[in-house]
């Protein structure tokens, strides 16, 4: 005889994600009241840290020590504040993740105790994993110093590092125990990165918030040219509607297939390996939006009105639409290209069928379950040539599509 036994059990998760200006200012509550709230302490406290973070701001060290020791009553630092490299670098091996799991071991770090992660999302990447493996979980505080940490990764419930080529292959969903996201790093940030966290918010505008679209692009120009305002606005809305999704949408372990939030992501993670992380992960997300929109607009799902507005907005905010390596091949054949091993990762990675969201119109995502190559193909040729910013009668000229009238 057969029997069964069905477990079923809900947990909660609940976690701030707070917004504040110069965090570790001796006057400013926000972290440690944040600490308080778990308990009476003092707590020990892991600090790792971003080294692009510490060479923009080479008092921040001095800054968090003196917090913590004025502090020291509610949360103490178990040694200096460790400094490791940000970018994709930190990812791509698990040798960092290793040595700061060696770290939590040596200062005997439980899970009464936190480890604060200060830098870019992939530093938070990484930190995440190590926290979330070390004793099957060790309290996570992110504090996101770029605006694309701050209003995408750094406030979600992933943490992972890269493997056999592909990005996140390793990695665990584990909420953090809280963000905090400090203002004040992004006056630091270059011009290059201030633009390139914008991407993320052009991405959850255009799927779920109209209102939101229509403000970046009324403000594209002012947040190009960093108006400290309009990047608050855009920032604190992209990561409103983040958290949203994950806790509302039914799905925040991304257990089914369709992931919304992962538009213009199955070209972006591609392209970051095949530019060998020479494009930001913003800017790849960039083109890769600009990519699923023509394809939605070749297809005749989204309007051209819409299609170039789009387009427009990006190339308006000082994002690139195309790069060569779009059209990397790997033979003489016609869809040889490199880019197309991107779809088959994307599939496996979302773990059964394929699930591309590509847009109905600005607000109106649609999922899909297969992509044309020769229309992918057509439509990098399009971003290629800047044929969103041409006449309608111009091109239909080129035969890029045989019916563009929506």
């Amino acid at each position: 005889m057969t029997k069964t036994i069905l477990q079923q059990f809900a947990v909660r998760f609940e976690y701030p994600v707070c917004f504040t200006t110069r965090a570790f200012a001796l006057d400013n509550p926000v972290l440690i009241e944040t600490l308080a709230a778990s308990g009476p302490g003092p707590h020990k406290v892991l600090c790792v840290m971003d080294e692009g973070v510490s060479a923009g701001q080479r008092d921040l060290i001095r800054q968090i020590e003196a917090y913590f020791a004025q502090h020291r009553a509610c949360a103490r630092l178990v040694c200096p504040p460790i400094v490791v490299p940000g970018g994709e670098s930190v990812k791509n091996s698990l040798n960092f993740t290793e040595a700061l799991q060696s770290t939590i071991h040596n200062h005997k770090i439980c899970r009464q105790s936190f480890v604060l992660a200060i830098g870019g999302g992939a530093l938070l990447d990484m930190v995440g994993f190590a926290a979330a493996t070390a004793h099957r979980g060790v309290r996570l505080v992110r504090m996101p110093t770029t605006a694309l940490s701050q209003d995408d990764s750094g406030v979600g419930v992933k943490n992972s590092v890269n493997a056999f080529g592909k990005k996140n292959f390793v990695g665990t969903f584990a909420p953090p125990y809280a963000v905090i996201n400090d203002f004040a790093f992004l006056e630091s940030l270059s011009h290059r990165d201030w633009i390139a966290g914008i991407a993320e918010a052009v991405k959850v505008a255009l799927l779920k918030d109209p209102a939101f679209f229509s403000f970046l692009d009324g403000n594209a120009e002012a947040i190009k040219a960093r108006d400290e305002t309009a990047m608050r606005h855009a920032i604190y809305r992209c990561a409103e509607l983040h958290v949203r999704h994950i806790g509302l949408a039914g799905d925040p372990f991304e257990s089914a297939s369709s992931r919304p939030l992962d538009f213009g992501h199955w070209s972006a993670h591609k392209l970051e390996f095949l530019t060998r992380f020479q494009l930001r992960h913003g800017e790849a997300v960039a083109i890769g939006i600009a990519l699923d929109s023509t394809y939605s607009y070749l297809t005749g799902r989204l309007a051209r009105a819409d299609w170039t507005r789009i387009v427009s907005l990006l190339a308006r905010l000082g994002f690139a639409q195309y790069v060569p390596e779009l059209e990397h091949r790997t033979g003489p054949g016609r869809f040889d290209y490199t880019l197309f091993q991107g779809l088959e990762e994307f599939r496996e990675h979302l773990g059964g069928q394929l699930t591309i969201t590509l847009l109905e119109g600005i607000g109106k995502p649609v999922d899909v379950h297969e992509m044309n190559f020769e229309v992918v193909i057509s439509s990098i040729d399009m971003l290629r040539d800047g044929s969103w910013a041409l006449p309608l009668s111009a091109v239909c000229k080129e035969g890029i599509c045989e019916e563009l009238s929506a």
